[in-house]
């Protein structure tokens, strides 16, 4: 059966990138024929453009030349990492071979399929202009097939930006509805959808030896590292600092970042890393320090002993309500003092989680054999 699935798969994020691939790869490890839709809209665009201005107080005449000058060096600088994930799309996403930059233009070239899935991460999160267009919610593709969500997130617990009609509105394409975290389905429920499903995340749906595998195609990586903490801080948080020197110092390891700390605390930062080498530094860590999901997700799949932060703009959600899901909330800890090295019973984990991933597999496969009714 073909499967056409859109998500924000090209934005230069871990996790962004490892879930696109899970979701494909699953599909087709089940016998589908499985497409990326390859949509670039102009918001998702931007990344390492050496000649944007983020800040528009610097976008002014003499100042924005100044400003430019200014981030040349570093922005020439992280285009290793950029190339990194450009590799790992061009080797393992299975694109579209047309580009789309708006859902109009799906839809005026839209790709066949049998069914349509929209997800997962933050497709619907009205905070960004991904959650507020029409695109992740399949309206390109009524009348064309079966529409279906797969483990799509709002990340918050409200619609920001007014959107709550646009997006009452755009959930009535869905053929069937699943999400990522249970407090979605109570705001889907707000929105008039009452039959939505909790699934996992994609890159739940593949084996742990799955993953290892994948991970064998990084780059190698400093043998001197010895034990260390594997770090994801998405935000220059000083929680996440502290969290991570109290366990350095707890612990004897070191820090290796996969995000900026520009020599303030990390060992080794390793912020040209591409989706492969997160997997790998992750893969050989002893602990993960993160306010990350997706760094969340693979100290499960890799069985770590792992702390997350909270994050300050507030897409605390999907660690909260995942957490909970699986027994684990006092992972998910504001301050190092309430740093522990008590044992994860991965075995009452994995049990629990295992039954997600059961009903997760059972809900991608009745929306092929729907069709086949």
């Amino acid at each position: 059966m073909k499967i056409a699935t859109i998500t924000c798969h090209d934005v230069y994020n871990y996790g962004a990138s490892l879930q696109a691939y899970a979701l494909q790869h699953y599909l087709e490890s089940i016998g589908h024929n499985c497409q990326i839709i390859d949509y670039k809209p102009d918001y998702l665009s931007n990344h390492y453009n050496l000649r944007s201005v983020a800040n528009p107080r610097f976008d002014k005449p003499m100042l924005r030349q100044l400003y430019l000058m200014a981030k040349l060096p570093g922005r020439i600088g992280s285009l290793s990492r950029k190339r990194r994930f450009d590799r790992f799309t061009s080797d393992y996403l299975h694109l579209t071979t047309t580009r789309y930059a708006s859902s109009d233009q799906i839809a005026a070239n839209c790709p066949k399929a049998d069914v349509y899935i929209a997800g997962s991460d933050q497709i619907w999160n009205t905070f960004f202009q991904n959650g507020r267009d029409k695109a992740f919610y399949l309206d390109f593709a009524k009348g064309k097939g079966r529409l279906v969500s797969y483990a799509a997130s709002f990340a918050t617990e409200k619609i920001f930006n007014d959107a709550d009609d646009f997006v009452r509105s755009e959930l009535k394409n869905f053929d069937a509805v699943s999400v990522r975290e249970s407090s979605a389905l109570t705001l889907l429920e707000a929105l008039g959808r009452n039959d939505g499903a909790l699934v996992c995340d994609p890159v739940f749906l593949l084996e742990k030896e799955q993953w290892e595998k994948l991970s064998e195609k990084a780059e190698p990586q400093n043998p001197k590292y010895g034990d260390y903490i594997f770090l994801y801080d998405c935000e220059r948080s000083e929680k996440l600092k502290n969290i991570a020197v109290a366990l350095k110092k707890m612990s004897g390891c070191k820090i290796v970042s996969v995000s900026p700390t520009k020599g303030r605390y990390a060992d080794y930062d390793c912020e040209m890393s591409g989706p492969l080498e997160f997997l790998d530094l992750l893969a050989r860590s002893r602990y993960v320090v993160a306010n990350s999901f997706h760094a969340l997700a693979f100290a499960l799949i890799f069985q770590k002993p792992f702390f997350i932060a909270n994050r300050s703009e507030g897409i605390n959600t999907r660690m909260r309500d995942f957490l909970q899901l699986i027994s684990l909330s006092n992972r998910l800890i504001d301050s190092f003092e309430q740093l522990t090295f008590t044992d994860i019973d991965y075995s009452k984990t994995g049990a629990t989680l295992s039954l997600l991933i059961k009903k997760s597999k059972n809900f991608l496969e009745e929306q092929t054999l729907v069709l086949l009714l």
